[in-house]
């Protein structure tokens, strides 16, 4: 186990200096990160340092302990807390225990007693990272969250939100059976609205009553056929693997059968939705929503039965339609990337075009929808349509890129990465402007004592915590670092150019507090506000 991060907070600098030279602080466990002269001090170096544990006296100036504690609790809930404290005062013990403090410690201490404390601290920790690395209970957990994993999975995939090389291993991982088909269908069951009755048996228990139904079509289906059966918003939905020892036509009389028995057992009526069938399980989405299409036509072909998607719409030899979900993975790959992502959604949208059999004039449609998804990001995001489209390829000329829809992903690729590209350089762009916004901010309200990473990110609309990420990552300092050094700049041209008083001068640069106003300068310079003056 690598060594605890600790820090030390005590105003007395001796005493920090006697406690890091006479503890073996790597024999018990510890590395000392770092140390603070006070609260305020320590609260700036702790995103810094990143300790797992902090020592810190009770009372300090300009922040005691207490309080330190309670602004570590909001933010850093994890870190364990060492309080010493030289009153035996049953109100600082009691306010210690609501802050939840590992350790209330009454000075003084002796090495001994303090290494016993360290050593309790140290198993403490090394039991809580052993619970969360723990194989056996995390496999515990993950055998009882694997009904609603695979339930999100099989949801994933009916929307085609699943990753497509995934597919095979999540299928076997969650030990659903319906691999190495010759086709696949998607049903789509519909729970239909009933009256309240009091003969009616589940008419006063309506929450059970999706459950008796999904009971009644696993216990038909699955001696009959491999199947998944799951729930979708759309309702019970069933993927079914046809092959040898089963038929299409089987399974519809099936579904047909479990909606008569539904009504005749259950005193419910149900409705399924039946899609086309599908050649290549990563396709199922489609039949999925041919099924919830089907299942919109029970007002017109009535309630209580199967309705198959080829028996009331016109029969065709297949359809090809950018659809929403579509849109969504190449803006996503677009807007993202990397290059191999943009490829493959690219490559899987050019492909389904080899799937279907239609009149020419429906593919160069299909081409043109996609086409234009890209440009309404373009649009979205002021993108030069004439640079993305490249030199030789005029946006007006696009009809060029689908007339061979062989050479259509061969056409696009290099337009969707040059907009990849673009909108890279436009993040880059955004940052650098939000950082320089909040650093007009701050330049604007740094005499303001209330002045906090909050206060900033409520301007700017962001959170505070990626802010800080960004804002570290851009500048090399911490918003904290920042906003010191530009006080300390304008307290500097204060005590040159004017003839205020300290305490004036504190507080005109956002200090309350003209001591702690002077602790600071004199950490940055060296010296107090008052003998640099006089230098």
């Amino acid at each position: 186990m690598s060594l605890y991060r600790i820090m030390l907070v005590d105003d007395e600098e001796e005493v920090r200096k006697a406690m890091i030279r006479n503890m073996d602080w790597e024999k018990l466990g510890f590395r000392v990160v770092g140390d603070a002269e006070n609260g305020q001090d320590a609260l700036e170096k702790l995103e810094q340092l990143e300790p797992d544990v902090v020592m810190t006296d009770i009372r300090m100036p300009y922040m005691d302990g207490l309080t330190l504690t309670a602004e570590i609790r909001k933010k850093y809930p994890s870190i364990k807390i060492l309080i010493f404290s030289g009153f035996d005062d049953f109100e600082y013990a009691q306010q210690a225990i609501k802050l939840n403090v590992t350790e209330y410690i009454l000075k003084p201490v002796n090495s001994r007693e303090l290494a016993d404390i360290l050593n309790k601290i140290r198993l403490n920790l090394d039991e809580e990272i052993e619970q969360r690395r723990n194989i056996n209970r995390l496999q515990e957990s993950y055998l009882g969250s694997l009904p609603i994993l695979r339930e999100l999975f099989l949801n994933d995939l009916v929307r085609s939100t699943t990753d497509v090389d995934s597919v095979v291993p999540k299928l076997s991982e969650y030990g659903i059976d319906i691999l190495d088909a010759r086709k696949w269908l998607t049903a789509v069951i519909h729970v239909e609205q009933m009256e309240q009755s009091e003969t009616q048996v589940l008419s006063q228990h309506q929450e059970l009553i999706p459950i008796s139904v999904r009971g009644l079509v696993e216990d038909y289906l699955k001696p009959y056929c491999r199947c998944a059966i799951f729930n979708t918003m759309e309702g019970i939905t069933v993927i079914a693997a046809v092959d040898e020892d089963n038929s299409q036509t089987g399974l519809m009389n099936l579904l047909n059968e479990i909606c008569r028995e539904s009504k005749r057992q259950l005193e419910i009526t149900i409705t399924a939705g039946v899609g086309h069938k599908c050649h290549r399980l990563q396709e199922i989405s489609r039949s999925y929503q041919d099924a919830v299409d089907a299942l919109g036509y029970r007002a017109i072909v009535g309630k209580g039965k199967a309705i198959y998607i080829n028996d009331v719409e016109p029969v065709s030899r297949g359809k090809l339609q950018l659809d929403a979900k579509g849109e969504e993975r190449l803006t996503a790959a677009v807007k993202f990337g990397p290059r191999e992502t943009i490829e493959k959604v690219i490559q899987s949208l050019a492909g389904h075009m080899n799937d279907v059999k239609v009149h020419t004039r429906q593919y160069q449609v299909y081409m043109m929808s996609i086409v234009n998804c890209l440009i309404k990001l373009m649009q979205q995001y002021d993108l030069n349509m004439d640079e993305m489209f490249g030199a030789q390829d005029h946006y007006t000329d696009i009809l060029k890129g689908i007339y061979r829809r062989e050479d259509f992903a061969d056409w696009l690729l290099p337009i969707a990465c040059r907009m990849n590209d673009a909108l890279d350089q436009e993040r880059d762009k955004t940052t650098k402007k939000v950082i320089l916004e909040a650093k007009e901010y701050i330049k604007e309200h740094y005499s303001d004592p209330e002045l906090s990473v909050e206060m900033l990110c409520r301007h700017l609309h962001m959170s505070p915590a990626y802010f800080s990420t960004m804002f570290k990552k851009e500048t090399g300092q911490t918003y904290i670092n920042y906003l010191t050094e530009i006080r300390l700049t304008k307290a500097v041209e204060l005590l040159n150019n004017t003839d205020d008083k300290t305490y004036v001068i504190a507080q005109k640069v956002g200090y309350q507090e003209q001591n702690y106003f002077s602790y600071v300068f004199k950490k940055r310079y060296g010296v107090s506000p008052t003998k640099y003056r006089g230098t």
